[in-house]
């Protein structure tokens, strides 16, 4: 069976994009693997209407609703190999074997890479996160610590005052300029150059190497991105270089540099949220839906 468009991932933009071409009634396929980047947290905040639910049943809802659609299919597998074709692209998954396409939308999402402290994993999207307007107003204007990366962590350390008092943790990241420690002061935020040795306690306890252990409600990073997937690769999509990592070249219909080949999601962008995948999602799908019109025919 010849689809008129694959879906690879089945999140938040997927089932976006996935629900565009539905709508137009094409007949589509998603193929997911199940892991959502934000399976860690326990709720999901700042996505209208959906403000404070489990990840879990947004996606699940969503699902339900695409799949009363009778154009839609799905598959729940890994792509493990694209490629293109004479009538469009294959995609080889690791159980369910080849399914054929006119397009491919890649919602592969972003592998996080976390900084390299001692019981900063095992926090993540709990206690420790990268997004405060995701999890910066259930800290309750709490302490919060920013552990530093990079220069970029200056970002982090500039916003999040405003959902409490907000101590910066150099970490031997960087070492803010003049100019930077004005900006900081006038926010409000500390600053704190002992290193970090690890992260405790129910919450964020930051531990540092001189003894002294800081309580903080929350802890946020920034993490090192990269695509969670190959296949972009594999098809030859140019990737660009963000503030965060690697991403998926898009234009503005969310095509990649490979015609017939779209992309949404976190994968294309270096600031998300559920909202903002799903934004992302729906304009990837219309994209892919009027390339079946005005390119096909």
């Amino acid at each position: 069976m010849m689809f008129d468009a694959i879906i690879v991932g089945g999140s938040y933009a997927g089932l976006s994009a996935a629900l565009q071409l539905a709508r137009a009634r094409r007949k589509i396929l998603v193929i997911d693997a199940g892991q959502r980047r934000n399976r860690f947290a326990a709720t999901s905040h700042g996505f209208l209407g959906q403000d404070g639910r489990t990840p879990g049943d947004i996606v699940a809802d969503a699902r339900a609703q695409l799949a009363a659609y009778s154009t839609v299919e799905f598959v729940d597998d890994q792509v493990e190999a694209v490629r293109k074709t004479d009538k469009g692209f294959s995609a080889q998954t690791v159980a369910n074997g080849d399914f054929d396409a006119r397009r491919l939308i890649l919602a592969t999402g972003v592998a996080d890479e976390l900084p390299d402290v001692p019981g900063l994993r095992e926090r993540w999207g709990k206690s420790i996160f990268h997004c405060p307007y995701c999890h910066g107003y259930e800290l309750d204007q709490g302490p919060i610590g920013v552990l530093a990366v990079s220069d970029m962590s200056m970002h982090h350390a500039m916003m999040l005052p405003d959902w409490g008092p907000t101590t910066l943790f150099l970490n031997g990241a960087f070492v803010p300029d003049a100019e930077q420690l004005a900006q900081l002061q006038r926010r409000g935020a500390k600053i704190e150059s002992e290193p970090v040795v690890q992260i405790s306690g129910e919450q964020a306890d930051v531990e540092l190497r001189d003894g002294r252990v800081i309580q903080l409600a929350g802890l946020f990073t920034m993490s090192k991105i990269s695509p969670s997937s190959p296949l972009a690769a594999q098809l030859g999509c140019a990737l660009e270089e963000g503030p965060a990592g690697s991403l998926i070249q898009t234009n503005g219909a969310k095509e990649t540099t490979v015609s017939g080949v779209f992309a949404c999601g976190d994968a294309t962008r270096s600031f998300s949220s559920v909202a903002i995948s799903v934004a992302d999602g729906a304009t990837a799908g219309a994209g892919t839906h009027q390339s079946l019109i005005f390119r096909d025919h």
